[in-house]
């Protein structure tokens, strides 16, 4: 399972949002490092698809998809030598596929900031310099060895020094190592290092409730989108405290609490939406009488390897996949009519799945 870190300063609001995700209820203190081991929630993505499906097919169960999301203990500056509770969470970063930035953008006398000031810009600046910094010591411990062995002239060794030699000088020059040209092959060679910096990112603004109807009325909100416009990032607006207050209602009441506040969507979905799709996944579905399901893949998997999600016998024994594109049932209205109109198709190994299809795998073990 694929999975996302929630990441900030130490009273931003992610132990508030991460209680909203799981409805779980890890300590939310008003004071630093409240986080002390990093806790994990599994989510449910979502998607209506499901429940048209579960109109048509009628099945016993739907099981949507899930994602998880790790809160991470508040960073502050001198992390990576190990101020707070230091390189601990830095490690505890390294282990996930992206990194939701959560960075205050509300004002409230009565909660504290470990910086005495509101200001979502600066608390990036340093939670990214901390993940740099982190990363640069890595590369310092590895580079002596990789000099001495590249004399060898081993191409793997090769490729390794040059992609490292070229993030270091990033870092040094205070530029984005996600900026970095890097070959296919070094980004190869250096992908078990799980560089922090080069994790794919989402700025997560917290702001108060009443300005989620029109968070461009809060400066801290437009401050943050010019930032993220130089690095290309997505900027969800939440209120933690808000998302918090619906987390245990049901999915109606939910909205219609939200429509209270001028919002369609609750930012968590935006979350999960948005985090899905940062990471290049995708969702196929198997639907039957017993149950209709989601099964997330990544973008550019073959029939093979979406039938191994399911189980490995599926890949090994692959024969072929009945495929028929969503739309096209839900146009039909059964499968039996989406058959006799010729949209139920057989594809083989090669067939390169896509977001939204209905598949049902034909393999012998």
């Amino acid at each position: 399972m694929l999975k996302a870190g929630i990441v900030g300063l130490p009273n931003v609001g992610k132990s508030t949002l991460f209680n909203a995700i799981t409805k779980a209820d890890v300590l939310a203190a008003n004071y630093p490092f409240a986080t002390i081991d990093p806790n994990v929630g599994v989510v449910l993505v979502q998607d209506e698809r499901l429940y048209e499906l579960e109109k048509i097919i009628n099945p016993q169960k739907v099981i949507p998809t899930t994602f998880e999301f790790t809160d991470i203990a508040g960073l502050v500056k001198g992390a990576s030598q190990g101020e707070g509770l230091g390189n601990k969470f830095l490690s505890h970063i390294r282990e996930v596929d992206a990194i939701c930035h959560v960075v205050r953008c509300f004002v409230d006398d009565n909660i504290t900031h470990v910086n005495n000031k509101i200001d979502p810009i600066d608390d990036l600046d340093t939670i990214k310099m901390e993940l740099k910094l982190a990363d640069l010591e890595q590369i310092e411990k590895r580079l002596p060895r990789l000099t001495k062995q590249a004399k060898q002239n081993e191409r793997e060794i090769v490729l390794e020094l040059q992609a490292l030699t070229k993030i270091k000088e990033a870092i040094l020059n205070d530029i984005d190592p996600k900026t970095v040209d890097l070959s296919e092959d070094e980004f190869k060679q250096i992908k078990n290092f799980n560089m922090l910096s080069l994790k794919p990112s989402i700025y997560v603004a917290n702001v108060a409730d009443f300005e989620l109807k029109n968070p461009e009325s809060n400066k801290n909100y437009l401050d943050l989108l010019e930032y993220a416009k130089k690095d290309n990032t997505i900027v969800v607006p939440i209120s933690a405290q808000l998302e918090m207050e619906i987390a245990h209602l049901d999915y109606e009441d939910q909205l219609l609490f939200l429509d209270e506040y001028g919002v369609k969507e609750s930012g968590l979905n935006k979350l999960i939406k948005e985090a899905y799709h940062l990471l290049g996944l995708r969702t196929y579905f198997t639907a039957g009488v017993k149950e209709v399901r989601a099964w997330t893949f990544v973008e550019g998997m073959k029939a093979p390897q979406c039938a191994g999600i399911i189980h490995t016998d599926f890949e090994r024994g692959f024969i072929a996949a009945e495929t028929i594109a969503y739309d096209d049932l839900i146009k039909a209205g059964s499968r039996q009519i989406a058959k006799e109109q010729g949209k139920v198709r057989i594809e083989g190994k090669e067939y390169v799945v896509k977001d939204g299809d209905i598949l049902n795998f034909r393999f012998n073990v």
